[in-house]
């Protein structure tokens, strides 16, 4: 199986590694079929994702998701880290195999959960259609 350099880097060297104890928001989203498990943290001020941090267990490519995508909602507002797709984080890391897109898919979600807790926490109101989850992202096995 190919990585790309840049897959290979973030594994082995993620960003955003830990947890936030004050998190204004949480998100823990797992796939049972592979066992990858991928829990986000944010901190949110005025509208914009101050800080965030994950923890991930799981293959290479789910570490890296993880690594990528926190940086590219790391001092964005809600409202364009909510837009982040798989496909953004897949280009970001000049592609996955096949069989490993799912893992990005992970990343999306985990962001997305963590934005809901953090909605849910502060009582403020959101379109449910923005965290229904696509599950037909689960069909490849590891």
């Amino acid at each position: 199986m190919e990585y790309s350099a840049k897959v290979l880097e973030h594994f082995a060297n993620p960003h955003n590694v830990g947890k936030i104890d004050d998190a204004d928001g949480i998100g823990e989203v797992g796939n049972a079929k592979c066992g990858d498990i991928m829990k986000i943290y944010i901190k949110v001020q005025d509208d914009v994702i101050t800080d965030v941090k994950f923890n991930t267990y799981g293959c290479a490519s789910a570490i890296a998701t993880s690594s990528i995508a926190t940086d590219m909602i790391k001092g964005k507002p809600i409202s364009e880290a909510l837009k982040l797709t798989n496909k953004a984080v897949v280009e970001a890391l000049d592609g996955l195999p096949a069989v490993k897109v799912h893992c990005s898919v992970l990343a999306e979600e985990a962001i997305k959960a963590a934005v809901k807790d953090y909605y849910d926490k502060n009582g403020i109101k959101y379109d449910e259609e923005l965290f229904k989850p696509d599950n037909c992202h689960y069909t490849h096995e590891h």
